[in-house]
């Protein structure tokens, strides 16, 4: 068994083709997420699929992204499927919706500030509205939309500093949110800081989430796919991901 280390805490992980992803269920990731919080420390998480690990084999750069990040969860069911091949089974399927909501529902006690980033002006505005709602004693200290160029960063850097949230969620595209939050977590020293891909999509109401069926059989990427068959390109990545897991098996651990 691989560790990675995070101030005190040891981080159970397994690697899979060189990205560490943390063992831990719900539970624990909550937990040790608001100790993040409370050391005040920038931590980046990242909710990992196969997609995003054939991604980082394919780029250097992607790839030691994510391998500088303070927490890696098991987001897609692949890379649950993949820990169990290698011998390294993880506790659980973690997925990046529902620790959203599991860090919104932990604000409430601790009186966290948030801030959201990403998507469309309509639907950020609409997530913003219904989260707070939903979790009134969490502050949503401000939004905006995902549709900034680089030029912009010091602009956007600037304005979630000035409300210094405990959490920030960040939903611009796998290519796009990590790189950008890998790039500039110090700067923005935010103690929680995460991709959430299509979730404000979900919680705006402009898309639904995959039905209970799909999410127990692990076929959310299925619904997802037929939803929007422009994910299609995207989604052949995920045989590459199977097939190179059942050839390399547990030599996968060892990739570095």
């Amino acid at each position: 068994m691989k560790t990675k280390q995070n101030e005190a805490e040891v981080l159970p992980t397994v690697s899979i083709m060189g990205i560490p992803v943390c063992k831990w269920g719900m539970k624990d990731t909550v937990k040790y997420l608001t100790q993040a919080v409370n050391s005040g420390k920038p931590h980046q998480i990242i909710t990992a699929n196969p997609i995003m690990v054939m991604a980082a084999m394919e780029d250097p750069s992607y790839k030691q992204m994510m391998q500088k990040a303070e927490l890696i969860v098991p987001d897609g069911t692949g890379v649950v499927w993949a820990a169990q091949k290698v011998g390294e089974p993880v506790a659980e399927r973690v997925a990046g919706f529902d620790l959203l909501h599991e860090l919104m529902k932990e604000g409430e006690r601790h009186h966290w500030k948030v801030y959201l980033l990403g998507t469309t002006s309509e639907v950020i505005q609409e997530a913003a509205r219904r989260l707070t709602l939903q979790y009134p004693g969490t502050e949503i200290v401000g939004f905006r939309d995902g549709y900034f160029g680089p030029d912009q960063d010091q602009e956007v850097i600037d304005a979630i500093k000035a409300v210094s949230p405990h959490l920030l969620f960040v939903a611009r595209g796998a290519d796009t949110q990590e790189p950008w939050i890998g790039k500039y977590k110090q700067i923005l020293g935010v103690p929680i800081m995460m991709g959430v891909g299509g979730s404000f999509d979900i919680i705006s109401g402009k898309t639904k989430r995959a039905p209970m069926t799909f999410q127990k059989l692990r076929l959310e990427w299925l619904y997802r796919l037929l939803s929007e068959p422009t994910r299609f390109r995207r989604m052949l990545a995920l045989p590459k991901f199977v097939v190179r897991v059942l050839r390399e098996g547990e030599n996968l651990t060892k990739m570095g």
